[in-house]
């Protein structure tokens, strides 16, 4: 799918751009993680939760970045592979963020 390494840096990019973003996100949206969502692992609710905002997002980008429809061209499993080469930086972002 991203043969193109314009696109796929592109793609990179706006990821890099989205994990900058989520520190004001968790502030606005997530202030009582344990009592509203009566979640024990604030860090794994939110790295799964931003992975998969991060990925719908990376979709919609690709598919306006290339024009492709949703059916043949796009792999989300490749968009998510792509995510999870920032793992590291994401699961950093929120783990300061939420003082873990």
């Amino acid at each position: 799918m991203l043969q193109d390494s314009s696109i796929r840096k592109s793609l990179d990019q706006y990821i890099q751009r989205r994990i900058q973003e989520i520190p004001s996100e968790i502030k606005q949206t997530f202030p009582n993680i344990k009592q509203i969502w009566r979640c024990q692992d604030e860090q794994d609710f939110l790295y799964g939760y931003y992975v998969g905002k991060i990925e719908e997002g990376a979709l919609h980008y690709l598919l306006k970045a290339t024009r492709a429809s949703a059916g043949g061209y796009v792999d989300t499993f490749e968009i998510r592979g792509i995510i999870e080469t920032h793992k590291t930086e994401l699961q950093k972002v929120i783990k300061d963020q939420i003082g873990n």
